[in-house]
């Protein structure tokens, strides 16, 4: 991964099957077993983002969408 910031569109599933990252026509898609409360979920999808770009936590931030499904994410 370069050094330049990147924003994605993300789509989170909390209580998912499993967890996972799909893209999916130019949409990020996260999976998480996760529960949607008390910022859990968006936990679990910085951490699950994390490893699917394999860069450090600190990187990933959630811009907009805190408390929607769909996420705008930058890694910096």
């Amino acid at each position: 991964m370069t050094d330049s910031v990147k924003n994605f569109k993300v789509r989170v599933t909390p209580h998912a099957k499993q967890n996972k990252v799909v893209e999916s026509d130019g949409v990020l898609r996260v999976y998480t077993t996760t529960a949607p409360e008390k910022g859990r979920a968006n936990g679990a999808v910085i951490e699950l983002l994390s490893e699917y770009f394999n860069v450090p936590k600190s990187r990933i931030k959630i811009l907009s969408g805190l408390t929607f499904r769909e996420k705008t994410i930058t890694i910096v």
